[in-house]
């Protein structure tokens, strides 16, 4: 075997070696940070919790105060008990939709592209009328349809997100279909399901991490959206249901802006790191984002010299110089 025709492991160790580099630049630590918070906050909220989410605290409204903190909501629960609580459920909401639609999408992208043919046209003609559906309208018509639930919700939205994991793993798996172990693999005999499951799918984990990453940003932030609009389980607290039960009780216009803005911050806060992390990922593992010079994030800003002034020079200068 030629030294230009890369095993599989090698191919598969590099793509790890993209993501543990891009894992060490500064938004990608920021957000890896972020969602560590988040999720440690998540798992230790009932411990963290300074009050109960079903009983009163305070006052109708309480301001913040060195005892409440983000202050109370018109029901004189803790607005921070209820944001930790909140986001426990929402971060569950908002994996497990995202699980869902990266399960759904690998699966179509690998037959597509495994396959080729009129069943990679058939099924990239499917994902391209789900693309072009308005999904949040969708998501809106189908949970009111199914009713009020939190699974209803995360499966509304896990069965409506598969479109862009499927179109990414599709144009990968046609790409690895075209190596020479894998060629090697099919001449030797091996069947379609021995191939996938040992040449192709190792090759997806990176792809299907960054996908991942990507993919819950959108979930949770999906999820907050139809709990706002009042299609999630009223009972269960999520970010979204908060933000809800406070602007249907007005609290904007009673001046009790902290019923309502923490957990909109809380939303904003982890997809931000969500992106920066996942957006990291698919730069380290997309070539044309990594040499494309329209990209922010392959900028280097130097100091200017003699060197920097010089390169800066166009040829004819340089020459005339």
């Amino acid at each position: 075997m030629s030294a230009a025709s890369p095993t599989a492991g090698t191919l598969h160790d590099s793509a790890w070696m993209h993501m543990a580099r891009a894992l060490r630049s500064v938004p990608a630590i920021l957000g890896c940070v972020t969602v560590a918070i988040f999720m440690l906050l998540a798992v230790c909220a009932d411990v963290l919790s300074p009050y109960s989410t079903n009983e009163p605290s305070c006052g109708v409204y309480a301001p913040p105060s060195p005892q409440h903190p983000l202050g109370c909501d018109d029901g004189g629960i803790d607005v921070l008990s209820l944001v930790l609580i909140g986001g426990r459920i929402s971060m569950i909401a908002g994996f497990s939709a995202a699980a869902i639609a990266v399960a759904v999408g690998t699966l179509v992208g690998i037959v597509a592209g495994y396959a080729g043919g009129w069943v990679d046209t058939f099924l990239m003609r499917i994902t391209d009328y789900f693309i072009v559906i308005p999904q949040i309208v969708l998501m809106i018509v189908i949970a009111a349809v199914w009713g009020s639930s939190l699974v209803h919700v995360i499966l509304v939205i896990g069965l409506l997100m598969w479109t862009s994991a499927a179109r990414i793993v599709r144009a990968q798996v046609a790409a690895l279909r075209q190596r020479a172990y894998v060629r090697r693999a099919e001449a030797t005999g091996a069947n379609a399901g021995h191939v996938v499951l040992h040449h192709v799918l190792p090759q997806l984990g990176p792809l299907l991490v960054a996908t991942s990453v990507i993919a819950i940003t959108v979930a949770i932030f999906n999820e907050t959206a139809l709990a706002f609009l009042g299609l999630s389980d009223p009972t269960a607290i999520t970010w979204g249901t908060i933000m809800q039960h406070a602007f249907q009780r007005n609290a904007i216009s009673t001046g009790a802006w902290w019923a309502i803005v923490p957990a909109g911050v809380a939303v904003a806060v982890l997809i931000t790191g969500c992106y920066l992390m996942g957006n990291a990922l698919e730069d380290a593992l997309n070539p044309r984002l990594r040499s494309s010079h329209l990209a922010l994030r392959s900028w280097r800003f130097r100091a200017p010299g003699p060197q920097s002034e010089q390169a800066a020079m166009s040829p004819r200068e340089g020459t005339q110089s």
